[in-house]
């Protein structure tokens, strides 16, 4: 066993470790990060990357489609061993982190391979190495793929994204379990693909935590494409035949049968085996801690959270924001960055793209503000008529009447996701509706939609 001093250890090397790790080496300071997979973690190996890889093929399939009844007359065949071998050179190194590593290395880091276990307070063991953090440790563990206990499902050898975004030929049909974000995203991506999708969601509607309204619309758009959507219903058995054939029998009797099974439900914080244990913490507590402004782990000494593990979005851009707040605290900067989540952004990358900023309706008015919607339809405003073809979108404001400012906003559609910078900034910056209102939108333009939206405050 070797003990060696360092400053900090970073436990997880994803997205927010990484960075953190990276910032706080770079600073000067003496850092070990640890990884026991791939040091990048899940976003660029099996999640964003990969997966918005096969969306932006996907959609040129049907905007190549949609040519043929605005432009030209147009055949598109899909070909998915052009996107699986995009993903393997140009995103994952065939799922080879050397040039991550190398990276960290090279801003002064040093690089451990392996998993990293609390061992109280400002203490590391890896193997038979102890490291000794004076400043502290950093855990940015992430989440995995979980798993539903739907009896036969584990035994049917499903796929999660960790499996799908390294296939190179798409299955004839799949059943996917789950109609949130990733789901929904890869069954539209496949389905344009050529495969028979039927997705299975057990809430009462498909994208359930995003407004009603982007829910419905999405649903129409594909079904309209093909794919079957069961909605409010859950798996109750789940078996693979010796022909390789998956059967899911549905909470209601109905069964489904297909050539493969994804599962996109949800994900499970990696809290277990890190020894939350020696510094006063249960690993079996739902949530297993809290984190403060600055991301320091509330009831732990020098111990900070950062990214999925924290609770406040599984997102790579929170992870990333939150190693900046973390940063800031471990380097004690005279005026620390805090951490703000009224004004978390999101989007769904399916077609229409879903964008979303702060509260929905329902979470607005269960905290108890007056509020007051505005909700326009996108596809005939503006750009919207002109685009023609793939047009469909809403825009939906959430406000605090009393307060007069934006606290919530959709902006779906064609580049739903860019639309919703200006709702993120005013949300985020509590910007008063007087001066959205006021403001001069370019024409034509699909953020001028956004017009709607607000004129529609004044007619509730």
């Amino acid at each position: 066993m070797s003990t060696h001093h360092v400053d900090v250890v970073v436990i997880g090397l994803g997205p927010g470790g990484e960075d953190v790790a990276g910032q706080l080496a770079e600073a000067g300071l003496r850092v070990v990060g640890i990884e026991h997979h791939l040091v990048g973690g899940e976003c660029p190996y099996y999640g964003c990357i990969p997966s918005k890889m096969m969306i932006r093929a996907a959609d040129l399939i049907a905007e190549t489609r949609r040519a043929g009844v605005m432009a030209a007359k147009t055949t598109v065949e899909p070909d998915f061993s052009i996107v699986a071998e995009r993903i393997r050179k140009e995103a994952t190194d065939n799922w080879d982190d050397t040039v991550a590593v190398d990276r960290f290395v090279g801003k002064g880091g040093t690089f451990v391979r392996g998993t990293g276990r609390l061992d109280g307070t400002g203490r590391v063991v890896v193997g038979d190495d102890t490291y000794i953090a004076e400043r502290g440790v950093v855990i940015a563990t992430g989440t995995s793929p979980a798993l539903p206990p739907v009896p036969g499902l584990a035994d049917a050898a499903p796929w999660t994204n960790r499996d799908i975004v390294k296939v190179r030929e798409t299955p004839v049909s799949m059943i996917v379990l789950g109609g949130g974000a990733i789901g929904l995203e890869l069954a539209q991506a496949f389905s344009r693909f050529g495969t028979q999708v039927t997705i299975v969601e057990a809430a009462d509607r498909i994208l359930a935590p995003e407004e009603p309204e982007s829910s419905e619309l999405l649903a129409t758009v594909l079904t309209g494409e093909g794919v079957v959507i069961h909605e409010g219903v859950g798996a109750a058995n789940v078996s693979r035949a010796d022909d390789g054939a998956v059967t899911v029998v549905l909470d209601d009797g109905t069964e489904l049968v297909a050539d493969e099974i994804l599962v996109s439900a949800g994900r499970t914080p990696n809290v277990h085996g890190i020894g939350f244990d020696t510094v006063g913490l249960d690993e079996t507590a739902r949530p297993t801690f809290t984190v403060d402004d600055q991301m320091r782990v509330v009831g732990a000494a020098k111990l900070w959270a950062i990214g999925d593990i924290a609770g406040r979005g599984a997102f790579t851009h929170m992870a990333v924001y939150e190693a900046g707040v973390a940063f800031d605290s471990i380097m004690e900067v005279e005026s620390p960055r805090t951490a703000e989540h009224h004004a978390v952004s999101r989007v769904t990358f399916t077609d229409p793209e879903v964008g979303s900023v702060g509260m929905t309706e329902a979470q607005a008015r269960a905290a108890g503000l007056n509020v007051k919607i505005g909700l326009a339809d996108s596809s005939t405003s503006s750009r919207g008529w002109i685009h023609g073809e793939g047009n469909e979108g809403l825009i939906k404001l959430v406000v605090d009447a009393d307060r007069g400012i934006l606290v919530g906003a959709t902006s779906m559609g064609p580049r739903g996701g860019d639309v919703l910078s200006m709702f993120n900034l005013a949300v985020h910056a509590r910007v008063p509706i007087s001066e959205l209102q006021s403001m001069i939108y370019a024409y034509p333009t699909f953020y001028r939609g956004a017009l709607d939206a607000l004129s529609a405050l004044d007619k509730e």
